[in-house]
């Protein structure tokens, strides 16, 4: 993944290669600017373009049915991966959720746009997710908009969202 300035070609991810198995956990760790949230925006073809681009190499995703080369997949079918099969919890939940809806809104979209459920399954599924990352009183947190939150709370809302489809990665 390249990054391209008036000043020329900036390499921020270059010969990485790494299997993540299922079941397992993979960290990957490393000093700051190193390229570790490049590589996962890359991985969920988030790299906003211009100035980003995958310039080279494969992402190669074990899926149900298929391998699939998500470096040159069609976005249409990488919509349909994200948060469904590849889910990512970003850094920084204020800049992730949107101030105007509710958190609880935020994680029935999410579940919504993957998930076949009824209405009402997708409701009580979005108060079962809060109450799985242990945030207090899910049933009326699920009503709150997120600077009614705590940082680590909002973190959570955001691993609940995460986790809302049940991913494979």
């Amino acid at each position: 993944t390249s990054f391209f300035t008036e000043e020329g070609e900036v390499k921020a991810v270059d010969d990485i290669s790494f299997d993540v198995y299922k079941g397992k956990t993979l960290g990957i760790v490393g000093e700051s600017g190193c390229g570790k949230s490049v590589t996962s925006l890359s991985i969920m073809r988030l790299i906003p373009n211009p100035p980003g681009r995958i310039v080279g190499g494969q992402i190669l995703y074990h899926g149900k049915n298929s391998v699939k080369d998500l470096a040159t997949l069609p976005i249409s079918d990488m919509r349909a991966i994200r948060g469904n099969d590849i889910s990512m919890i970003f850094q920084e939940p204020m800049t992730s959720l949107n101030p105007v809806f509710t958190v609880g809104n935020q994680i029935r979209e999410a579940i919504s746009l993957h998930q076949d459920l009824p209405r009402g399954e997708v409701a009580n599924k979005a108060v079962e997710m809060l109450k799985l990352v242990g945030i207090p009183s899910p049933e009326k947190r699920v009503n709150d908009y997120p600077h009614q939150l705590s940082g680590g709370m909002r973190q959570r809302v955001m691993i609940a969202m995460a986790l809302s489809c049940n991913p494979s990665v």
